[in-house]
């Protein structure tokens, strides 16, 4: 359980570092919504990677190339669920601001993001 919790805090923190690369993307750069949640989502990535490797789940046996390896693999898989609930909620709902589909999409990714990481990154 209390993986769960640091993993929720980890996530938090990706969440806050996704929101904030988003929003500045989109005020500081001619990138639209579509393009800059690409590059948002490669930040929120990296932070989310070292929080989890030494808060949630400890470095893995693995040296940290072949661990950076799986937990990209487990995260752009998980972010293409991630993006295509962004996506289709900006679609479907022009009006919608960024960050609110943001908000969605990185609920419905992260008990895929987990179950990937925990089992197939850091198991022991």
């Amino acid at each position: 359980m209390q993986r769960l919790v640091r993993f929720v805090f980890a996530g938090g923190i990706g969440f806050a570092a996704d929101a904030a690369a988003l929003w500045l993307l989109l005020a500081v750069t001619p990138l639209g919504p579509f393009m800059a949640r690409v590059l948002s989502i490669g930040f929120a990535l990296c932070v989310t990677w070292q929080i989890n490797r030494h808060l949630t789940f400890s470095p893995s046996n693995r040296g940290m190339a072949q661990e950076g390896a799986r937990y990209g693999s487990v995260g752009i898989a998980t972010s293409v669920v991630n993006y295509f609930v962004y996506s289709a909620i900006l679609l479907a709902l022009p009006a919608a601001p960024p960050l609110a589909a943001l908000a969605v999409a990185s609920l419905a990714a992260m008990t895929l993001s987990f179950l990937g990481y925990s089992r197939l990154v850091f198991d022991r």
